[in-house]
């Protein structure tokens, strides 16, 4: 298993300055990641940095509450896919959900699903924050999310009360079937953290301890 091609490289935290987004770009071409995962006001500067890399770039909207309007993730998102980010992975508004307007939910979905399509074959992860879901609202979240056109359910933003579970991913992979992308997130740290994502459905690992889990697996004779 080929685990660097698998990992989001991940660093979220409002602190990070561009020095520390700089050591997350050479850390990824390093090591071949399949992105880097950073800030929107960030993008410009990761572009820069990877290109010719091969490792695309992904940025986080709506994030971390998905609260904000459609409008304003409609904006935030086309300001990233503008500098150059080619996947962005968008907060639903969990609030909507849990009150049952699904329409809304789906249609701004579907929304951000067509703007990022409409930039040369960029992707949207939608992520539907597990940890304050019920298990029916979890099916549902992913149900509408495949329906608006999204390439990939994430679970976690990271920043809530906890992030991916095996379970979560086996249920989130039951959901949406087969083909659709399905991302881990969230408290992943090790080698085996990884693989037991990957072998319950995921398909991408979003993670601040890419390198780690990299060093981490076994070397093959």
């Amino acid at each position: 298993m080929n685990i660097a091609s698998y990992i989001d490289h991940t660093l979220l935290k409002p602190e990070a300055t561009p020095d520390q987004i700089t050591a997350l770009c050479k850390e990824a071409w390093q090591y071949h990641f399949a992105s880097v995962c950073i800030n929107p006001s960030q993008v410009s500067l990761a572009v820069g940095l990877l290109h010719g890399s091969g490792v695309k770039v992904c940025t986080v909207i709506g994030f971390p509450l998905g609260a904000t309007t459609t409008a304003t993730k409609v904006f935030e998102a086309n300001c990233a896919l503008e500098d150059g980010a080619t996947e962005i992975d968008m907060v639903i508004n969990i609030g909507q959900l849990r009150a049952g307007n699904t329409v809304d939910v789906e249609s701004e979905i579907r929304l951000l699903a067509n703007l990022a399509h409409s930039y040369g074959g960029s992707i949207l992860k939608v992520i539907i924050e597990t940890c304050i879901l019920r298990y029916d609202e979890k099916i549902l979240a992913c149900q509408i999310a495949q329906r608006a056109g999204a390439d990939f359910v994430k679970t976690s933003t990271g920043f809530s009360f906890h992030g991916a579970t095996v379970k979560d991913v086996e249920l989130m992979r039951k959901a949406v079937g087969p083909v659709m992308g399905v991302k881990a997130s969230g408290g992943i740290s090790t080698y085996m953290d990884a693989k037991e994502m990957i072998d319950a459905g995921a398909t991408r690992i979003g993670t601040s301890k890419g390198v780690a889990i990299v060093n981490g697996a076994p070397t093959i004779p």
